[in-house]
């Protein structure tokens, strides 16, 4: 998959997890894509360093699922990270 590829996956998958975790979180749309594009990258490396689940196509079910996974916690990160700080 290309960068063009990357980007528009982590920005449904970034949406994807916005919508299984809703919630109020700093940032707006750009942290949301931001965070979905970095999700698909930890997506796709704890598919194959955990999993040993090679990367599929663009319209593969378990690239997706490993996108949505790694922006899932990213999320979850994120707002550890930013809930603390303005305690």
């Amino acid at each position: 998959m290309g960068i063009i590829s990357w980007i528009v996956l982590g920005l449904i998958a970034g949406l994807i997890a916005k919508a299984l975790m809703p919630g109020k979180d700093p940032g707006g749309c750009i942290i949301t894509i931001l965070l979905g594009i970095g999700g698909a990258f930890v997506g796709g490396w704890v598919g194959k360093t955990l999993f040993h689940v090679q990367l599929g196509t663009f319209f593969d079910l378990r690239t997706w699922g490993l996108a949505v996974l790694g922006a899932i916690i990213i999320l979850i990160a994120y707002r550890l990270i930013f809930h603390r700080s303005r305690d």
